[in-house]
């Protein structure tokens, strides 16, 4: 069995973290710590990132390695955006082994089948970019992009710099490769937290959608802040969350 490179940290009810596309498990350090104060955290690098960045998956494929290494019983599972993707096809798969789960920016697919394949392509070719201009200055470019305007100065250090591993996480786990699974979201009958930030109107709209499919969904919006909310409002996001687990 394949395992993902994986850090521990806080003590208490389990909750498993998944990072987003070009993050690694060490980003959102101040988020991830306010959090293991009351619970015991668990952050994978995902495929494509980090320590696993040889490690080349797709969603269906990642989701059966955090069932198989890190879920249980009573595992609480969250992930922001391409980890809230993760973290969604994993609590469908594995319905039984997710006590609770948060999404965090996350969204359920792309569901016109032309708008999927098109997407699928211009994942491609960001791939094909990445390997071009190299992991460093593709960074320079994702950071740019006005979804994240209001995040301020990242950590970059904390970010996946292997390009090969960017490139085929797109391929295999970028939203364009991912089935559209509104049809199947009332499968999901544990508690749902999902939050998205107040100035991203996409997710937001996402976020809407599927607090109306999910049987037991509490929907947070968090004001003044964009995609990247838990690095933008750690404080305020983490205090969510937390209040969710207990």
């Amino acid at each position: 069995m394949t395992l993902l490179a994986c850090d521990q940290r806080g003590t208490g009810r389990r909750f498993v973290w998944l990072h987003g596309f070009t993050q690694t498990r060490h980003s959102a350090n101040e988020y991830l710590s306010i959090l293991a104060g009351n619970a015991e955290i668990l952050t994978p690098d995902l495929p494509g990132h980090g320590a696993s960045a040889s490690i080349w998956a797709t969603l269906t494929d990642t989701a059966d390695m955090i069932d198989a290494a890190l879920l249980g019983p009573t595992v609480a599972l969250g992930g922001y955006s391409m980890g809230g993707r993760v973290a969604l096809v994993t609590a469908l798969a594995h319905p039984d082994h997710v006590e609770r789960l948060v999404l965090v920016s996350a969204s359920m697919g792309i569901a016109d089948e032309m708008e999927r394949a098109a997407r699928r392509e211009r994942d491609n070719l960001l791939a094909e970019r990445i390997r071009a201009i190299g992991s460093n200055d593709f960074l320079t470019e994702w950071l740019a992009q006005p979804m994240f305007a209001t995040l301020g100065d990242d950590d970059r250090s904390t970010r996946s710099h292997d390009g090969e591993g960017l490139a085929r996480s797109l391929e295999h786990s970028g939203l364009g490769a991912q089935d559209y699974v509104a049809a199947v979201m009332h499968r999901l009958t544990m508690p749902v937290l999902i939050v998205c930030g107040s100035r991203d109107e996409k997710f937001m709209r996402a976020a809407h959608d599927m607090t109306e499919l999910v049987p037991q969904a509490d929907l947070v919006v968090i004001p003044d802040a964009g995609h990247a909310v838990h690095l933008e409002q750690p404080q305020l996001v983490a205090g969510v969350v937390s209040d969710f687990l207990r």
